[in-house]
């Protein structure tokens, strides 16, 4: 699937609810959901800075495709990275580098967050951003 294909999922699969207490709910079982990341990587390196909360993020590159793996220590944030994972992780650096996320507003997301989680989305997606640009950069 494109990216753009999950984005569009994703914007059907929260359009099924009108309620942002059930939209949460979605954003919570993904945060279960989200493989564990390796403990090595809960360091300060890897520390997304910019968020309220914790939020680890390790870049992986198999020189194609950049996988990403993540943490936060805050149940919504949790939920909130791996629905960029889910849409950026295994891509080229390019495909991340040139994707427009037009999910985040379609579904509301940043606007039904707090200022500083909605600071820690943007924290986020500039985050997985730059590895890619970096990465991009070295290839």
């Amino acid at each position: 699937m494109t990216i753009n294909e999950v984005q569009d999922e994703i914007i059907n699969e929260f359009s099924l609810f009108d309620d942002w207490i059930e939209k949460y709910d979605i954003l919570i079982d993904l945060g279960k959901e989200l493989p564990a990341i390796d403990p090595r990587f809960k360091t300060k390196e890897f520390l997304i800075e910019g968020c309220q909360s914790k939020v680890w993020l390790h870049p992986e590159f198999d020189g194609n495709r950049i996988s990403f793996t993540a943490d936060s220590d805050a149940i919504i944030t949790r939920g909130i990275v791996a629905l960029l994972l889910k849409v950026l992780s295994n891509r080229t650096p390019k495909e991340i580098i040139s994707s427009d996320l037009y999910f985040i507003d379609r579904i509301g997301l940043k606007q039904n967050l707090s200022p500083t989680r909605s600071n820690g989305l943007l924290a986020m997606v500039r985050q997985i951003k730059l590895y890619a640009i970096a990465i991009d950069a070295r290839i």
